[in-house]
């Protein structure tokens, strides 16, 4: 399976203290370098900026050789070079929060996980509360609505009574 990671996705993992569900759930993970770039930028969490500096091997840094130029102007460099390493590996799914460049990746069939369903996916597996880490994410400012974030909340509960959280 090819994951290609955007920021934000990272960010809030690395925060939470759960990157490492992304190597339990994926296997390797592969990162623009602007991404890397927007982790380690002086506004970034120490954390964040630490973690980054010196990421895992499973997380590798891929840089994008054909940069798709249609893309909105308006997303950031992250997410650009993001979707155009997706396009260019042919990834599997391609892991954005932000909702403009979410579609713009739906608009070229990329299959996009948002940080929400890596959470969720990984307290499937037993690694923590899915409710509790969203109440963790609202605390760094995290966004999403309300349906979102309901109907997240309702699947970990029917994943819950089916015994699979």
């Amino acid at each position: 399976m090819i994951v290609v990671a955007d920021t934000s996705p990272l960010n809030y993992l690395i925060r939470l203290g759960y990157p490492e569900v992304l190597h339990e759930i994926y296997g390797r993970v592969l990162a623009p370098g602007a991404v890397l770039i927007e982790l380690q930028h002086s506004d970034a969490p120490s954390e964040v900026r630490a973690w980054a500096s010196a990421p895992p091997a499973w997380l590798e840094e891929r840089q994008v050789q054909q940069f798709d130029g249609s893309l909105a102007a308006e997303l950031g460099d992250g997410e650009r070079e993001a979707i155009s390493l997706a396009l260019e590996a042919k990834a599997d799914i391609l892991l954005m929060d932000e909702r403009a460049g979410r579609q713009e990746a739906e608009a070229r069939q990329i299959e996009v996980a948002g940080t929400l369903a890596v959470l969720l996916q990984a307290s499937s597996r037993g690694n923590f509360d899915f409710p509790e880490a969203l109440k963790q994410l609202r605390r760094y400012r995290f966004r999403a609505s309300q349906a979102v974030e309901a109907t997240m909340l309702a699947r970990y509960e029917q994943a819950k009574k089916l015994g699979k959280a």
